[in-house]
């Protein structure tokens, strides 16, 4: 059967590009630190007001205290702006006025670069399981199939700038993936050797995943494992399909009850003339074969009948 199919992500029938960024890491310190400053800045800034404000109405003039807490105020905005909080299983990207920095996947608190944004990006492992998806197998039969992703972000910079909703867009590339992959095999073969989507679970789980990942490497993202959750004929179908397969069961099982059938009557035969126990003619051995095959192939219990006569009357 065919491989995953790798499917390109370069634009096809216009000019448009993607974009064209990859995670690296931003400068980054101890926050605590900066955020002493600032503290600082701000009890400078508090005590100059209050010593302006005793000097006016003491002496009528604190115009220089006053001008130095006011750029103590502002300048105090500076180390604000460079605090923040990554948490375990978060990180940070940062832009400075549009412009893409880095990335920040130390945890803690931490200060980057003054006046920058600061938008967390999620690397914890996610999981969904897709919708009930109807397709038609390789045989053209209709089938529910539905399969769990699990998956992670591994490039914040394609994340956040290459896609929109980095979370919806794996989420339609896996169920379409999953689409072409319930076509390129039929639900279920009676050949050995031939993959099939109830035979080859794994296989088909590890098709997808391929498919999968290659659908979704322009957005960053990782696939760490895929499932096949749900698999069953369509309800159009579903009853249709059980008679087949009870059918194929029945015949199978037949098969092997005359395969052992005729090994059980050689072996007898074999054995009566081994031991001369009797010496059957053809006429008697085909007789003997038939009883033999009938009791031992029958559904229902044979009867025995006692013959007290010959074959020749």
């Amino acid at each position: 059967m065919s491989e995953a199919t790798v499917v390109s992500t370069k634009p096809v029938g216009h000019t448009g590009t993607e974009v064209d960024v990859k995670e690296r890491k931003a400068f980054s310190t101890n926050g605590l630190l900066v955020a002493l400053v600032m503290l600082a800045m701000w009890a400078a800034c508090i005590y100059l007001f209050i010593l302006g404000a005793i000097q006016f109405e003491s002496f009528g003039d604190g115009t220089l205290n006053m001008v130095l807490a006011t750029l103590l105020l502002l300048l105090g905005f500076v180390p604000m702006s460079m605090i923040t909080i990554v948490a375990p299983g978060d990180t940070k990207v940062i832009q400075f006025f549009g412009n893409y920095v880095g990335t920040v996947r130390k945890t803690g608190l931490r200060a980057v670069a003054p006046f920058t944004t600061h938008k967390k990006v999620s690397i914890k492992v996610n999981n969904f399981e897709t919708e009930d998806l109807k397709v038609n197998d390789a045989d053209g039969n209709p089938v529910n199939i539905a399969a769990i992703i699990v998956w992670q972000v591994a490039d914040t910079a394609k994340a956040t700038f290459a896609v929109e909703d980095h979370q919806r867009f794996v989420k339609v590339q896996s169920e379409a993936a999953l689409r072409h992959v319930a076509t390129t095999h039929p639900y279920d073969s009676n050949t050995p050797g031939t993959e099939s989507l109830r035979g080859s679970t794994d296989l088909v789980a590890s098709q997808l995943a391929e498919e999968v990942a290659a659908r979704v490497a322009l957005a960053g993202i990782e696939i760490i494992e895929t499932r096949i959750a749900g698999l069953a004929y369509a309800q159009e179908i579903a009853h249709a399909m059980l008679q087949r397969q009870q059918a194929a069961a029945v015949i199978a099982a037949r098969e092997k009850i005359v395969e052992g059938a005729v090994s059980m009557v050689e072996g007898a035969l074999q054995q009566l003339e081994e031991h001369s126990v009797v010496e059957l003619d053809d006429e008697r051995k085909a007789a003997m074969v038939s009883n033999l095959l009938v009791v031992l192939c029958g559904s229902t219990q044979a009867t025995p009948v006692v013959n007290t006569g010959t074959l020749y009357g």
